[in-house]
């Protein structure tokens, strides 16, 4: 069930418009209502069209548009909800036709990223990208803040008591100037953090994927299976967008080396390019990783649709060459939970739920990572220690001898990670684990 809070809960008509062949559309609207939903909206009905293309001044027809006021007025609904973005000209001419409040998919998705935004770098991605949003919109947007009775966010007004804060051209463009700056301090810290990350040795692997796939709950149960430390466990609801913000935790599995995991926000159908680029600070902790889990609801009979949107996205943030492991998560909705795991290349299909396959989900991280192993007998001289760091953590060091030249070492090692120490290399046999 997603989760709606009730300190507000408002009536609104969700509209939406076919065009062409498109064998999810109804799934869409279905999602569509989800965020509605999750933003605080109840649905009291649903307008969908077919046309060859949408009509430029009002997205729908007039006769359909006439139907939506109808049906807005016989529902007592204050607020229409679109499926697909809105131009600046159909926004206006939208809210001056129904006279009631106007949004489209794409300031739906914004509200919601407003309300779960906890730290101060996601309120400010998401600010940024409220901000780069209303630019082209200000006149209808302050039409419909005229007729709103208070929305969640701080780009809106939050009661017919509290003045209306009116945001010209100017003040945005040097809000945003400001907000950029303090992001490109926090991205220079982050770059920082990941050198650090990258001197400990530690493998970092992130998980990518549809929103409420199951990520938080994969990262819990990694957490409770071979973390140890129970409060380090992340947010883990079933509601879009329950994650914003990125977490990342040291994984200790009992048969393998340790390694990072990241989790952090979740994509979706059309999911805002504003709020892509805004959070793209975020995402490329995605990019900079060593392995992808993708994460997809198996159960979802449009998993294959939410599979190419994650593709898609992960194209877009610059980490599509990244080693992908495709986990096939709430496999226990379709299958016999007895059979599970079931590994087929690079899937697996498992339940995050119940834990059925963390254990052989942790084996295939180690052979996409460490999987082609290089037998090595190395001098490393005293002064780079840094080098003998690198092995204990990387590395299944079998011997370590101190002697007057150096420090002797046999040990197992990632064909990937031979240019750290290739320098320091006496001999060398390829071998599998």
């Amino acid at each position: 069930m997603i989760e709606i809070d009730t300190k507000e809960i408002r009536k609104a008509v969700l509209c939406g418009v076919l065009t062409g062949k498109d064998a999810g559309f109804e799934k869409r609207m279905d999602e569509l209502e989800e965020l509605s939903k999750a933003c605080g909206y109840t649905c009291v009905g649903k307008l969908t069209q077919r046309l060859t293309a949408y009509e430029n001044s009002t997205y729908i027809g007039s006769g359909k548009l006439s139907e939506l006021s109808e049906l807005m007025e016989q529902e007592e609904a204050d607020t229409v909800i679109f499926l697909n973005a809105l131009t600046p000209p159909q926004l206006i001419n939208l809210t001056d036709v129904l006279a009631a409040e106007v949004i489209d998919k794409t300031d739906l998705i914004l509200r919601i990223f407003e309300e779960r935004a906890k730290t101060s770098e996601a309120k400010m991605q998401v600010e940024y990208a409220r901000l780069q949003y209303m630019l082209p919109r200000l006149r209808g947007l302050r039409k419909n803040l005229s007729r709103q009775g208070g929305t969640g966010g701080s780009m809106s007004n939050k009661g017919s008591g509290e003045k209306q804060i009116e945001l010209d051209r100017r003040v945005i463009e040097k809000r945003m100037s400001e907000l950029r700056k303090r992001l490109e301090q926090i991205e220079s810290g982050r770059l920082t953090q990941r050198k650090r990350r990258a001197s400990s040795g530690l493998s970092l692997v992130s998980l990518a994927g549809y929103t409420n796939a199951g990520k938080s709950t994969l990262m819990n149960r990694m957490i409770s299976e071979f973390g140890g430390d129970e409060q380090k466990k992340v947010l883990e609801k079933d509601m879009l967008f329950a994650t914003l913000d990125t977490s990342t935790r040291r994984i200790s599995p009992r048969a393998h080396r340790d390694f990072l995991l990241s989790d952090t926000v979740g994509f979706i159908d059309d999911l805002p390019h504003d709020l892509v680029k805004a959070f793209r600070s975020t995402l490329s902790e995605i990019a900079s990783s060593d392995l992808i889990l993708h994460v997809t609801d198996c159960s979802d009979e449009e998993h294959m649709h939410h599979m190419e949107v994650t593709r898609e996205t992960l194209k877009e943030i610059g980490a599509a060459g990244i080693p992908v492991i495709y986990v096939m998560n709430k496999a226990d909705r379709i299958y016999d939970p007895e059979s599970l795991p079931i590994i087929s290349g690079d899937r697996i299909f498992m339940s995050a739920k119940t834990g059925a396959g963390v254990e052989e989900l942790c084996n295939m991280i180690a052979d996409r990572l460490y999987g082609e192993l290089i037998s090595c007998d190395l001098l490393i001289p005293y002064k780079d220690s840094e080098a003998d760091h690198f092995l204990s953590v990387r590395a299944e060091v079998e011997s370590r001898e101190y002697t007057a030249e150096g420090i002797r070492i046999s040990c197992r090692i990632a064909r990937r990670d031979l240019r750290r120490i290739k320098e320091y290399i006496r001999l060398e046999r390829q071998e599998k684990t």
